[in-house]
């Protein structure tokens, strides 16, 4: 991972102040309530926070400098948290006329709750975690258009089994996928245990239809995200999504199934 250039230059704007003002390290720490060490954590470039940020502003009156660099420097860290490939993916999405999910493992980013996103991303990426979960439930902004895609999200029954941060969640995240399944122009579907082994079991994806008649396929393996506009490789994508979907239980039976999921919370 490239090195943080923001969260450096903090560090040294940070000594330079620190310098000037004549502090010792155990000065300024003593000042901030906090340790020294911290404060040489910081001068180094290794971390910063954003309270830390804050207590700088209002102990050296920068009007906001440390702050500013500090949201720089946190900014630059989600980036490099997301796959390669994602950034490209999600401005795609943004002008779909149709998505068609398929997920083997967790529900799909686009159509988590809050408290769901929030659950798997602290786990994840402890700190930086709601500022990835701000950005996830800002793409839901595709649903608010005027001509809202198209949506067919198909994902296997395992989901309705893991709970991922407490039952409480898992509840409103059912609630959620029901309320999708009932809106026009949407179609969820669940793949049972008894289908077996299935395609959205080597890996999950997305498959983006356009208004000009273009898709694009977009798969993530191993944190790499692969943003796919090739046809040859559409077509196998498509025949993937095709396959699973006649695995699949029809629409009231996956309400079913996701009612009786709830009912076991």
């Amino acid at each position: 991972m490239a090195e943080n250039q923001a969260r450096i230059f903090f560090g040294e704007e940070l000594r330079r102040m620190r310098e000037k003002t004549g502090l010792t390290g155990k000065e300024l720490a003593d000042a901030l309530g906090c340790t020294p060490q911290w404060i040489s954590t910081m001068e180094s470039g290794r971390k910063v926070s954003e309270q830390s940020a804050l207590d700088l502003d209002t102990y050296f009156t920068t009007d906001g400098h440390f702050y500013r660099l500090w949201k720089h420097a946190d900014n630059f860290e989600v980036q490099t948290t997301l796959p390669p490939g994602f950034a490209e993916y999600t401005e795609c999405e943004k002008e779909a006329s149709s998505v068609r999910n398929v997920s083997g493992f967790l529900v799909n980013g686009l159509f988590q709750t809050e408290g769901y996103a929030t659950a798997l991303m602290s786990t994840l990426f402890g700190d930086r975690a709601m500022d990835l979960v701000a950005k996830r439930m800002a793409r839901k902004a595709l649903f608010q258009r005027d001509n809202p895609p198209l949506v067919w999200l198909t994902f296997d029954e395992v989901i309705l089994h893991r709970v991922i941060g407490s039952p409480e969640i898992m509840r409103e995240q059912f609630e959620s996928l029901l309320h999708l399944s009932e809106q026009p122009g949407t179609v969820v579907q669940v793949v049972p245990f008894r289908a077996g082994y299935h395609s959205g079991l080597g890996g999950d994806f997305t498959i983006l239809g356009f208004a000009d008649g273009s898709n694009a396929a977009y798969t993530e393996s191993a944190g790499i995200g692969t943003l796919i506009h090739q046809p040859d490789k559409l077509a196998d994508f498509v025949v993937r999504w095709d396959s699973l979907r006649g695995r699949a239980l029809p629409i009231d039976e996956s309400r079913a199934m996701i009612r009786t999921a709830m009912e076991r919370l």
